[in-house]
């Protein structure tokens, strides 16, 4: 079993650099039933901080595989008002946010991916209105991650799923630091040099980035006045936050009509429960107009029709390959994970 004691500064780290949650305030919570032992102790130190409430929402994979399993499409984009209602009610009473996500890579590889898809969108137009909290950080939130088995036999094929675990819980600790002596105050470090590497970027105003390696050859225009950003946030209240844990990049949004050329992936991408590999995107004038992937090519389809902003870039990133993500050799199959093992790029909304 993974050490206790590094568990609890985990979900201390989670708690007080994530969402750094106030005494009074209430928290939800969204997590795995695979990850009810840490949930615990995260509600624990939830109240020993002061939280009024502690509210947790449960989510169970091998239910969700059965629902997309045996529902119909016309049922699985019915999203009840209440579920709205519910995010709504906690964002509107200034609560914070925290997802423990516990990856499957694979847990959907068998069902429709255009079900898939179309349960997904139904779910984000349904939820907009509580997206903008969080996107516009009206409210606290972070994403932090736990290991399952699944997900952790898929790093570690060789390995029983415990032993696997074991092992992607240190790294896990070791990539968000909580290996270290004090987290939070490596965390303010971290958010500090991440704040000195985007004030140069801010500074320079270049007006495209240029990027060649194998199967990649692409320019991204930069807009007059764009903003480099990467590590803490604040609340419209001034609450400083960490939206992901972990977090190596800095980012800004490209030209919305000056991305031309082709980037391929050096990286799985998991979407939906599927995995997509060996892809490429082709951009002319800021848009998608060609696209490859050997593996999940529907799944990467329907991702580029989910509407017309899908088919532009939302993010522009870059990391360093000092980032511990990169320096583990490991590929995690969950992009807050492999996104911060390397530059990369985001479709959709900026």
């Amino acid at each position: 079993m993974a050490d206790v004691k590094l568990q609890e500064k985990y979900a201390e780290l989670a708690l007080r650099t994530g969402v750094n949650l106030q005494k009074g305030q209430a928290l939800m919570i969204n997590s795995s039933i695979e990850g009810v032992e840490f949930t615990r102790i995260v509600v624990r130190k939830a109240y020993e901080l002061g939280a009024k409430t502690v509210l947790i929402n449960w989510q169970d994979d091998e239910i969700s595989l059965l629902k997309y399993q045996n529902e119909s499409e016309e049922v699985l984009t019915d999203v009840p008002q209440w579920q709205v209602d519910k995010y709504m009610s906690f964002a509107k009473d200034g609560g914070a946010l925290l997802s423990i996500r516990s990856t499957n890579p694979d847990l959907l590889k068998d069902v429709d991916p255009k079900k898939v898809a179309a349960a997904s969108k139904a779910s984000a137009e349904a939820m907009k209105e509580f997206r903008q909290y969080t996107m516009n950080d009206r409210i606290a939130w972070s994403i932090i991650s736990i290991p399952t088995g699944d997900w952790s036999q898929k790093i570690f094929p060789g390995l029983e799923a415990e032993e696997a675990k074991e092992k992607l819980w240190e790294q896990i600790f070791k990539i968000v630091r909580v290996d270290q002596d004090d987290p939070i105050k490596a965390w303010d470090e971290h958010n500090q040099t991440l704040k000195n590497a985007h004030a140069i970027l801010n500074e320079k105003k270049y007006k495209a980035l240029i990027f060649k390696a194998p199967g990649t050859d692409i320019t991204f225009g930069l807009p007059e006045g764009h903003i480099w950003k990467g590590g803490g946030a604040y609340t419209t209240d001034g609450l400083h936050f960490n939206p992901n844990m972990p977090t190596e990049e800095v980012f800004t949004v490209p030209h919305k009509y000056e991305v031309n050329g082709v980037v391929s992936n050096t990286k799985p991408l998991v979407y939906n429960g599927n995995t997509i590999d060996n892809f490429s995107l082709t951009f002319k004038d800021g848009k998608v107009v060609d696209f490859t992937a050997e593996q999940g090519y529907e799944t990467l389809k329907n991702l580029l029709e989910t509407d017309e902003g899908a088919k532009r870039l939302g993010e522009l990133a870059l990391v360093p390959d000092a980032s511990p993500i990169s320096q583990s050799g490991l590929i995690f199959y969950n992009t807050l994970y492999d996104e911060n093992a390397s530059c990369h790029v985001a479709l959709g909304k900026a």
